[in-house]
């Protein structure tokens, strides 16, 4: 599937948790985070500002097709993308593109309210299309876990905006971070308190999310890892985490 192919390429992380999630989950967690993988990527291809516009716009035209509910363009993605996406969660998927125009422009985030709308709006609406389409899930719970796995990922990927000239951060000390990865925490800890609001099914989308605790709990422990570029584990200690969370089903 060129979904599964795109995702293994630019999300190797996001490629394991759909590969350890049951088989048949996969034909909606391919094509949505293959739209993720090309939405993500879209600010960074180019460095003219209108041309990556056009790139994000080219997408919200796409989900629009999916939302009307009638002839859809053919594409890799796209296709199976509307075969998988009900109009309804097409419509909703719109906000996780439109965010992205923040990555296209070097502007800092304007007050803490945009930058946790920005973690929620594209880790937290990806893990919701996903868990709704595969199942019954509640959207809080959900969104409360995706926001401790966005900022996550946000912290690993701090040393690469910062390269590109972007303010990841709206307090980028040891204190800001460590603050903001407690809140994580706490988020992540919300949500698994409420563990039966989330159907076995729905719970295969929360996979991607295996490493946030970890993650987050270096942060917390030593805020200048953000920086260094050094959060995270051996790839052995990766792998044998995902597979215990799959094997268990406890995200």
């Amino acid at each position: 599937m060129a979904c599964g192919a795109l995702v293994q390429r630019g999300d190797p992380d996001r490629f394991m948790a759909a590969m350890a999630a049951p088989v048949a989950s996969r034909r909606v967690l391919f094509p949505l985070y293959a739209m993720n993988v090309e939405v993500a990527r879209a600010p960074w291809v180019t460095q003219e500002a209108m041309i990556a516009e056009m790139r994000l716009q080219w997408w919200r035209d796409a989900l629009a097709e999916i939302a009307a509910g009638g002839v859809v363009r053919r594409h890799e993605v796209v296709t199976p993308l509307s075969e998988a996406l009900s109009p309804e969660l097409a419509a909703l998927a719109d906000e996780m593109i439109a965010v992205r125009r923040w990555d296209i422009y070097r502007d800092p985030f304007e007050d803490n309210d945009h930058f946790e709308r920005y973690i929620d709006q594209t880790s937290g609406t990806l893990m919701w299309l996903t868990a709704r389409t595969l199942g019954d899930a509640d959207e809080g719970v959900v969104r409360d876990f995706a926001f401790a796995s966005g900022l996550a990922n946000w912290f690993r990927a701090i040393p690469e905006l910062e390269a590109n000239r972007r303010v990841p951060l709206l307090d980028g000390t040891a204190d800001g971070v460590r603050a903001l990865a407690k809140q994580g925490l706490a988020r992540l800890t919300n949500a698994r308190k409420r563990r039966s609001e989330i159907s076995k099914e729905a719970g295969g989308a929360l996979l991607a999310g295996w490493q946030a605790e970890s993650i987050l709990i270096q942060a917390a422990a030593h805020p200048e890892h953000v920086a260094y570029g050094t959060l995270g584990t051996s790839e052995a200690r990766k792998r044998l985490g995902l597979m215990l969370r799959s094997a268990t089903g406890r995200w």
